[in-house]
C-alpha cells in the first residue's frame, strides 16, 4: 500500500486544488451506479477524460465495499473527488470504522473479493484513514502534464 506523501486535509500550496465535489448517496446498488456515472462525467469536465475510465472503475469498487461492508440502517456513504495539478483523488467515506478493509487473495472461483485488487492495481496510491465516525478509502491517480 502506497501512502500519500502528506495528510491529504491539509492544503500543499505547491498543489493546490483546482477542482472538488462530493456527494452523498444512499447505501443500495444503484447508487453505486450512480456514483460511477458522477465520477466519469466529473473528471471528465474537469479537461481529464483519459482519467475518467479508471476514475469510475476505483469509485464503483469502493463504493460496493461501502454499500456491502460499510453500511449502516439511515447513514449514507460518501464519494469526494478532488482534482489538484498533480493529482486526482478519489475518497469514498462510510460509517462503519470498526471494518477496515484489507485486499484478499481470492481463487479463480470466488465470484467477489478483488475490489482492492483493482483499486490497488489502477490506482497511484491508495489507504484508508479512520475518522471520528466511520472510514475514508481513498486512491489517487497522478495527472499527466498537459
Amino acid at each position: 500500500m502506497a501512502f500519500a506523501p502528506q495528510d491529504p486535509r491539509i492544503p500543499d500550496p505547491d498543489d493546490p486544488v483546482v477542482q472538488e465535489g462530493r456527494v452523498d448517496y444512499v447505501p443500495t446498488p444503484i447508487s453505486v451506479t450512480r456514483a460511477r456515472h458522477y465520477a466519469a462525467r466529473m473528471v471528465a469536465e474537469w479537461g481529464h477524460p483519459a482519467l475518467a475510465e479508471d476514475a469510475a472503475l476505483i469509485v464503483s469498487e469502493l463504493g460496493t465495499n461501502a454499500v456491502r461492508h460499510g453500511q449502516v440502517p439511515g447513514r449514507l456513504f460518501r464519494v469526494q473527488l478532488t482534482l489538484t495539478k498533480a493529482r486526482l483523488r478519489i475518497a469514498v467515506t462510510d460509517p462503519r470504522g470498526e471494518r477496515l478493509p484489507r485486499p484478499r487473495r481470492p481463487s479463480p472461483a470466488d465470484k467477489n473479493g478483488r475490489g482492492l485488487l483493482i483499486v490497488r492495481a489502477l490506482a497511484t496510491r491508495w489507504g484508508v484513514r479512520t475518522r471520528i465516525v466511520g472510514k475514508e478509502i481513498w486512491a489517487e491517480l497522478d495527472v499527466a502534464e498537459p
